[in-house]
């Protein structure tokens, strides 16, 4: 069983956040810490569709990519663009920065995670927490929701944070950057399944959806 590269996609996906954000940072609102606000719907769009088409590249084309069958890979499926799903989250840090969690992989093993905080917002008018964890330099949320099983992967999505626009108190989750694990696309990797109180009640209609390449 390969092990999944969580921190090599943690990687590509950031550089894919930092790219939205860098774009979003001219000519939008930000707050006095300097965390955007507002970005403008239709540059937004054009901008998640560039990424999302640059990770079918890579997909389709790189050593790297878990599709076995690149010559029949067909593109990634995603819920459409939908600016009401980037949130400036209130972040709750861990007053003891040791506190570790032991998270289940899907293959049986477990991974150690650093507890960075928890990340408090509203979405679809329900109030939710989610624990973020660390692994080296990549801020990461594992979760599910209400689509979860039915229109994304029953066994969770990830969301990464980019690290420059994290501050001590807030940090901005983008659900539309929300994306499936390797093992979703392979049956060779073991991916890290989400802890049980990063479970939220409300179908969270953004980011990749589910469909089988295996």
């Amino acid at each position: 069983m390969q092990k999944n590269k969580f921190l090599l996609t943690g990687l590509f996906l950031i550089a894919l956040v930092v790219l939205y954000y860098s774009f979003f940072d001219g000519g939008n609102m930000t707050s006095a810490d300097g965390l955007d606000e507002s970005v403008n719907p239709v540059t937004y769009r054009q901008q998640l569709d560039a990424a999302r088409t640059k990770k079918d590249q890579f997909f389709r084309t790189d050593s790297e990519s878990p599709i076995k069958d690149k010559a029949t890979f067909a593109g990634l499926r995603y819920f459409s663009p939908d600016p009401a799903y980037r949130v400036i989250a209130r972040l709750e840090p861990f007053a003891d920065k040791t506190q570790k969690l032991v998270v289940r992989m899907s293959d049986g093993n477990e991974e150690v995670y650093d507890k960075f905080a928890h990340a408090v917002f509203s979405l679809n008018g329900e109030t939710c927490r989610l624990l973020v964890v660390k692994l080296e330099n990549t801020y990461s949320i594992l979760f599910r929701d209400a689509t979860s099983g039915k229109e994304t992967y029953g066994g969770g999505r990830y969301l990464e944070l980019d690290p420059d626009k994290l501050t001590t108190n807030r940090a901005i989750l983008d659900f539309n950057t929300a994306y499936n694990p390797y093992c979703v696309y392979n049956s060779g990797y073991s991916c890290p399944l989400p802890p049980t109180e990063n479970t939220l009640p409300i179908a969270v209609k953004a980011g990749e959806k589910y469909i089988a390449h295996e």
